[in-house]
């Protein structure tokens, strides 16, 4: 199999969709005998395992838990065949420097429209505007020198194609997941260690204030019906979201991160995986609910328009729509149970071994 160097701007530690999409690919990369080298910010928090190059990195003033890699080449990176880049910013640079200083076929992988987090840098609107303008002006220059570019949603195809306005080829690539880790389990020891019964609905993830998590809150007051919100993970928007529950009345438990040993549980708990988030790429956590038999209520917006299957595997409400939220959550707990026996009956379709047969293809396309 190909020997590739894979450059990105989020590791491990930092859990997010980006770090488990390159750190799942690359274990099924090396279980198939290929080599995959990443490199990544350093952090003391995290000791590197072999065919792992942490560079030095400074912590990101805008962006809680993010790193900035220096834009180097580690010197054991080498005799690879494939370069494959999983940002466009420092270590991207890193990955396309290298490519060009070998020869080498140029992978990129598009997993996070950058022009959606503006905000964070500003809340000028007019500021904010021409920081969009040219995130995207860079992107194109920088996605333009790809022999192919990985999404892993048709809507991000359609983005980077009409939006962003790339030449480059564009192929659609579900990152998957790990279908092992991720399957329906026995939760009742979950529920008895963090005191939780009966209905139960929520959201893991990063608490980003641009994943409109307070909608969630207002959606389950809303639907008016006897169930307790449950929210994994944490980030700068968790104490808005704690007032927010408190004053809407609504029985909201924080739970902060959770081992992730423990995540098959927490879906395996919920009657139904709330996920409000107009700037996914994918939603990985939607996909990983849906392997352990929970049904997703998603916005109808971003790459959760293909992600969530309206009336298979949960149902669809329109971006800021509280009151459309709320009645698809009272129609996905109606459905429950058939719609948890088609997300079981499509384990397979959203396999990381089956994003990673087509990875392969695409690697040998381009050499």
């Amino acid at each position: 199999m190909d020997a590739v160097a894979a450059f990105t701007d989020t590791y491990l530690p930092t859990v997010n969709g980006v770090t488990y999409t390159v750190k799942t690919w690359r274990d099924t990369w090396l279980a198939r005998g290929g080599r995959m080298d990443v490199v990544y910010p350093g952090s003391d928090d995290y000791g590197p395992d072999d065919g792992e190059f942490p560079v030095r990195s400074l912590p990101f003033p805008f962006y809680e838990g993010f790193r900035l890699g220096m834009p180097r080449i580690p010197d054991d990176v080498e005799n690879v065949d494939v370069v494959h880049a999983h940002t466009p910013f420092a270590l991207g640079l890193s990955g396309l420097r290298l490519a060009r200083r070998e020869d080498l076929p140029f992978v990129t992988s598009y997993h996070t429209p950058t022009g959606e987090y503006a905000a964070y840098l500003t809340s000028i609107t007019s500021v904010e505007d021409r920081l969009e303008g040219l995130s995207e002006r860079y992107e194109r220059w920088f996605f333009d020198h790809a022999d192919t570019i990985i999404t892993p949603s048709a809507v991000s195809k359609r983005y980077l194609l009409d939006t962003v306005g790339v030449d480059a080829e564009v192929t659609v690539i579900s990152n998957g997941v790990d279908i092992d880790r991720f399957s329906p389990v026995d939760a009742a020891a979950f529920r008895e260690k963090y005191d939780l019964s009966g209905l139960l609905v929520g959201y893991t993830g990063r608490h980003g204030f641009e994943k409109c998590l307070g909608d969630v809150v207002d959606a389950v007051a809303e639907a008016d019906i006897d169930a307790t919100l449950v929210f994994g993970g944490d980030g700068p928007a968790r104490e808005s979201l704690e007032q927010r529950a408190e004053n809407r009345g609504v029985d909201a438990r924080f739970l902060g991160f959770l081992p992730r040993e423990e995540l098959s549980a927490f879906y395996s708990s919920l009657d139904a995986f709330l996920f409000p988030s107009p700037v996914e790429t994918q939603g990985l956590v939607a996909l990983e609910a849906n392997a352990c038999g929970t049904p997703v209520v998603g916005v109808d917006s971003g790459a959760l328009a293909d992600t969530v299957d309206d009336g298979v595997t949960g149902y669809h409400f329109a971006a800021g729509d509280v009151e459309g939220f709320a009645a698809a959550l009272r129609r996905t707990l109606a459905e429950r149970e058939r719609l948890r026996a088609n997300c079981l009956d499509r384990r397979e379709q959203i396999s990381v071994d089956h994003a990673v047969d087509e990875l392969a293809d695409i690697y040998e396309r381009v050499r």
